[in-house]
């Protein structure tokens, strides 16, 4: 998995393609509004194409403040957008795979609130695959973006800002509730968790891990964007102490606001002994895939990683399999349009 933080997710992705034959592929997340959605969909195209159909597009709507002043575009809901950003996608898809501008078979035709997509001629167009639809999954943590993955998408990237109260009590309640209202099959489903980790071959490396960590959750804990989560641990008063922090940029102030209680509510600490354990009792019957991220300071060996790897793998999960392989020449059937719960973060 490619993020999108200090470095384009595509490229690494591309490179991989070229020297991999076994391994998925995939963005998590790419930021979706800065890009067209026909910049996001050709991307994608050409390494699902370059890797013989292992790419999958993780996409996120990212928050207000770096989509206006980081990203310099317009804000707005971001559900109903991302929404219509994915139909966008999958619609060129089935435009290129189907003939493009050449054949058209399905000439691109898209329209809803947010894009309105009618042109693709043959110099546009790449060559049809052969190959299936990449899976899309978004990213979400409150109620209206987890109601959007049920209904929308492939599978979601639960946030590293989640407990694993949040997970089961938040994230997964409102997953279920989607299926059972829309008649889904979960397991078709990915349910990607996964957050904080600290660990090393020593307590001391660890501990040291620990501490980037505690960074991490001081900048979430003062975003209000995650509002959702900071209610359910109490965390309200600790946001607005952090706030004018994050706008002055004292970054390390902030991660010495936050106690080790706090550290141990969202990550999971320990050394390369015993980390596996520790990461299936956090997260075992809360997903179907654990994001493993490892730092460039404190990499896992092989062996501890393999040790690692296996003991998640083992973890029982209710994913299957992709459905119908997502097929090219249909269009799915519309899922039923539900309201989602009013909340302070999408």
């Amino acid at each position: 998995m490619a993020l999108e933080n200090q470095h384009n997710p595509y490229l690494p992705l591309a490179a991989a393609a070229l020297v991999t034959n076994k391994i998925q592929l995939g963005t998590a997340v790419a930021m979706a509004f800065p890009r067209a959605p026909v910049i996001t969909a050709m991307e994608a195209w050409d390494i699902h194409a370059a890797s013989n159909g292992r790419m999958f597009l993780g996409l996120g709507p990212q928050v207000k403040p770096h989509n206006e002043r980081r990203y310099g575009i317009a804000w707005s809901e971001p559900a109903p957008r991302l929404r219509d950003y994915v139909d966008a996608t999958r619609a060129i898809w089935r435009c290129w795979e189907n003939g493009g501008g050449a054949d058209p078979t399905e000439p691109l035709n898209f329209k809803s609130e947010t894009y309105n997509l009618s042109l693709m001629t043959p110099n546009f167009s790449p060559e049809p695959t052969g190959l299936n639809m990449p899976p899309i999954a978004i990213s979400a943590i409150g109620p209206k973006m987890l109601t959007l993955a049920a209904e929308r998408c492939d599978g979601v990237r639960l946030h590293p800002f989640s407990s694993r109260q949040y997970l089961e009590e938040v994230s997964n309640r409102i997953l279920n509730d989607s299926f059972a209202a829309t008649g889904r099959d979960r397991s078709n489903f990915e349910l990607v968790t996964g957050g904080f980790i600290a660990t090393g071959p020593t307590k001391e490396a660890m501990l040291e891990m620990r501490e980037y960590v505690r960074f991490r959750i001081a900048f979430y804990c003062s975003t209000k964007a995650y509002a959702n989560v900071h209610a359910m641990h109490g965390l309200e008063e600790l946001r607005e102490k952090l706030v004018p922090y994050a706008r002055a940029g004292r970054w390390d102030e902030m991660a010495a606001c936050i106690p080790d209680e706090l550290i141990d509510i969202f990550a999971v600490c320990g050394t390369y002994d015993t980390i596996a354990e520790q990461l299936e009792d956090h997260y075992s019957g809360l997903g179907d895939t654990i994001y493993l991220p490892t730092h460039n300071n404190c990499p896992i060996p092989d062996d501890k990683l393999a040790r690692v790897v296996e003991k998640l793998q083992a973890i029982p999960m209710k994913f299957k399999g992709y459905r119908n392989g997502t097929d090219w020449t249909t269009k799915p059937e519309p899922l039923p349009q539900r309201g989602a719960p009013e909340a302070p973060a999408a």
